[in-house]
């Protein structure tokens, strides 16, 4: 006869059995889990082919499509404000070096993450789900920087646009369309 103290623990109703794990993924929830195809050197992080396939977008769903749009128009646009930018350092210079040398860095790291957000636009375009939670941060930062900006510029200034733009193509790489290619470029790899 078996003492019902001896029995193992009851799992509460609708949970799965300690340790499975395989419920997190695609059955509505939306649990957070570290991306697993994180690049292990510099050139995994950069775009298979290199820069030529910018344009190529076959095979996306068209929330991503959009999204990868948005991040690589943004990125390109920043990197064009980075060099005009740089010209309006340059010319600073002659009247006021010591604030010339913060808008000089300011003005380079700021292209350097635009930069970077094509690249990242281009490594989530390739399914690789640590570049949408990098963009997804950067979207963050985004609303971080917009609220800065509105502190010292009393509201206004472009970098509200910038940040809506951000938030709309995050929110895209997040929808139910691109959850599902992301969970199948996933079964590729």
């Amino acid at each position: 006869m078996s003492n019902p103290n001896d029995a193992p623990p009851q799992e509460p109703p609708g949970e799965p059995p300690s340790g499975d794990h395989s419920h997190q993924r695609g059955t509505g929830r939306f649990p957070f889990e570290m991306p697993a195809d994180r690049p292990r050197n510099f050139y995994e992080a950069m775009p298979q082919g290199g820069f030529t396939g910018i344009f190529s977008v076959s095979g996306l769903p068209t929330e991503l499509k959009i999204s990868y749009w948005i991040w690589v128009l943004t990125g390109l646009l920043g990197l064009l404000g980075g060099v005009i930018g740089l010209f309006g350092a340059l010319v600073l210079f002659a009247f006021l070096p010591g604030i010339a040398i913060l808008v000089l860095l300011l003005v380079v790291f700021g292209a350097a993450l635009s930069g970077a957000q094509v690249v990242l636009a281009m490594k989530m375009k390739e399914g690789r789900e640590w570049a949408r939670l990098a963009l997804t941060a950067v979207a963050g930062a985004s609303l971080l920087l917009t609220l800065i900006s509105l502190g010292f510029t009393d509201g206004r200034g472009g970098s509200g646009l910038n940040f809506l733009a951000g938030l709309a193509a995050a929110v895209l790489m997040w929808v139910p369309g691109a959850q599902r290619w992301f969970a199948a470029a996933r079964g590729r790899a």
